[in-house]
């Protein structure tokens, strides 16, 4: 249990910034499919 601390400390920034990326790129991501699916219909007209 003693050597968890330290590992967990160690490893719990990176994993916090991670997660919160991985929210950003997902929102933008789902901006991109977006587009990508209204793209069709815009070069129709």
């Amino acid at each position: 249990m003693e050597q968890l601390i330290p590992l967990i400390s160690e490893v719990g920034f990176p994993i916090v910034v991670t997660l919160y990326l991985l929210y950003r790129i997902e929102a933008k991501l789902d901006l991109v499919v977006q587009s990508i699916q209204s793209l069709p219909d815009r070069m129709k007209g």
